[in-house]
């Protein structure tokens, strides 16, 4: 469990095919510069790769408090961000989070194009399946440090599976929204309150 200090550093992962100008991100990001200027943040654009991706996020954080650091992602970020918040103790928020990402990515193994830019393509091996599934990290050692904001209107994820996954956990479930949570602004406030950010 995380001590109850003020977050000074925060991480925010992106999703499958996504990048740090997600609109999440960047209204995020705008609100943390504009509010909280002295906290570190970093939207890193994420490898293909799990294994790098992972790799990536911890060295990156490597120097970070684990009291004061926090950790947002969505969906296969969310995925991440779990994985970060059990090996560091931290708190996470997970938007529409992936539970079961190497299941759900395996049909989509061949060429992609990035959401943001379609004519910037990457490579999804078979073997970053395999990857996904090493990092699975079983139960929340921690299920206070944890805030899911899942829509069950999301189109790509079960919510049933989302908040089983974070049972435990404080859990917003809205009964429409969408996968990208469009609505991301109207839950902001909620979401940087949990991170004692407000």
């Amino acid at each position: 469990m995380t001590p109850a200090g003020p977050v000074t550093h925060l991480l925010y992962l992106h999703g499958f095919r996504s990048s740090p100008q997600s609109n999440k991100a960047r209204q995020m990001q705008s609100r943390i510069a504009r509010n909280h200027p002295a906290v570190h943040w970093w939207c890193p654009q994420l490898p293909p790769s799990p294994r790098a991706a992972m790799a990536m996020v911890m060295q990156g954080t490597a120097e970070w408090p684990a009291g004061a650091m926090a950790v947002v992602g969505s969906s296969l970020g969310g995925f991440y961000a779990t994985c970060v918040a059990q090996a560091r103790g931290c708190k996470a928020v997970l938007l529409n989070p992936a539970v079961h990402p190497a299941r759900d990515l395996a049909k989509y193994i061949g060429e992609q194009t990035a959401w943001h830019d379609p004519g910037e393509r990457f490579f999804f091996d078979a073997s970053f399946v395999d990857e996904l599934r090493a990092l699975e990290s079983g139960p929340l050692a921690h299920p206070e440090d944890f805030f899911a904001v899942i829509a069950k209107g999301d189109e790509l994820l079960d919510w049933r599976e989302m908040t089983g996954r974070y049972a435990g956990a404080k859990v917003k479930l809205l009964e429409g929204g969408d996968h990208a949570l469009s609505d991301f602004e109207a839950h902001m406030d909620e979401v940087l309150a949990f991170l004692r950010l407000a």
